[in-house]
């Protein structure tokens, strides 16, 4: 079953034109987890990750046009929308453990609906994706699971147990640091980090305490 049980009550804007709603998900033991809608410049509304939500909140934004997943793992609610909605999915090229088809793949460089721009951060899993907006003014960066912050403290890794490729997971966020002038994140799992977003993610490489070494060549 790719959906929590829950139901998110609550629509926040992050800032101007991202939405974001969040729930405790029963699938990861109760920890938290997030999903965002972007409204396009044309009123369009494209769904990220989406979780469980009344319907009629996102209705009130705009009509949705498109579903994006970052990552096979986080279908989510993607297919009940589709229908819902009758928006296609995009999901990434060999993303693995889709319920159902997507309407289409991506890879890296592509540009996606919204304007979302697609950058390859793999590590936690091969197919997951960090969307850029490169034309919204607060440069936003959502970057899956890269990354968890639960409350106001530094961004953390996810133990390594849990990664396909930890030291991959690391030097993901050290390439969006070298080519993402970002300022906002948003997370999969955790609450969005508005200002300073690029500062936020350098100091999570520089407390982690993990620190996996790279593998052998």
């Amino acid at each position: 079953m790719s959906e929590p049980r829950g139901k998110a009550k609550r629509l926040m804007e992050v800032v101007p034109g991202v939405h974001h709603w969040t729930l405790s998900d029963e699938r990861i033991g109760g920890a938290r987890s997030d999903a965002y809608a972007v409204v396009d410049e044309d009123g369009a509304v494209v769904l990220i990750d989406p979780l469980p939500i009344d319907e009629a909140l996102l209705r009130k934004l705009g009509k949705v046009t498109a579903i994006v997943l970052t990552a096979g793992n986080h279908q989510r609610s993607a297919w009940r929308f589709r229908k819902d909605f009758g928006a296609p999915v995009w999901a990434p090229e060999g993303a693995q453990g889709l319920e159902e088809a997507p309407d289409y793949s991506y890879v890296a460089g592509d540009t996606l609906p919204a304007g979302l721009v697609s950058f390859h951060t793999p590590g936690p899993t091969e197919a997951m994706y960090t969307l850029w907006m490169q034309q919204h003014p607060r440069a936003v960066a959502f970057i899956s699971d890269l990354l968890t912050h639960e409350g106001r403290g530094t961004p953390e890794f996810v133990p390594s147990q849990y990664q396909d490729e930890p030291f991959r997971t690391r030097h993901s966020v050290q390439r969006i640091l070298d080519h993402l002038p970002v300022q906002t994140v948003c997370f999969a799992h955790g609450a969005p980090i508005v200002d300073n977003g690029a500062q936020a993610l350098r100091r999570a490489l520089e407390q982690d305490s993990e620190v996996p070494t790279a593998p052998s060549p």
